[in-house]
């Protein structure tokens, strides 16, 4: 067991954690970029098993999280953040919305270890790839985490330019 796998626990969210994580998705991003509170919860609802926490096993709280929506679709587009309803669970690839870890758990690996447990557990339910967006300065971290850039996204979502990047995990 790594040192994170001591400090916390990695699962699914929990019905009564759908409001903390909206509450962390204000927290950790901008108002322009943050997905609605009520958006964040449909998704927890919706598709709980694309939804893995961090809990700090000390405190009992979330300390981060990664979520995303599954769909036979291929290109990340904007919709994905707002309409629940285009969430197939049996999807071969995952939209990932958000990757999101409270300030004071930030540099010390969480991140990373939450995307590697997730990358390993979509794999394994036989997904193809994971798709995500990310700003310009995080297109090499995402790069350090096994993802390829795609180049410039087709979302605006919260008014910004997004490169698209994805990771093959099947096939």
């Amino acid at each position: 067991m790594t040192d994170l796998e001591k400090r916390f626990e990695f699962r699914d969210i929990k019905p009564e954690e759908h409001d903390r994580a909206a509450e962390i998705e204000q927290i950790v991003f901008p108002p322009n970029e943050a997905v609605f509170p009520d958006d964040v919860k449909a998704q927890a609802k919706i598709a709980p098993d694309c939804f893995l926490v961090a809990v700090d096993r000390q405190t009992g709280a979330i300390a981060g999280f990664l979520y995303g929506i599954a769909t036979n679709e291929v290109r990340f587009r904007d919709e994905f953040f707002t309409d629940k309803s285009l969430h197939d669970h049996n999807g071969s690839n995952v939209m990932l919305l958000g990757l999101d870890v409270l300030p004071e758990y930030q540099r010390q690996g969480l991140g990373r270890e939450i995307m590697k447990k997730y990358c390993r557990r979509e794999q394994i339910k036989g997904r193809k790839k994971l798709i995500l967006t990310c700003l310009p300065h995080l297109v090499e971290m995402y790069r350090k985490f096994g993802y390829t850039d795609l180049g410039m996204s087709g979302s605006a979502w919260g008014g910004e330019i997004w490169h698209e990047m994805e990771i093959i995990l099947n096939d």
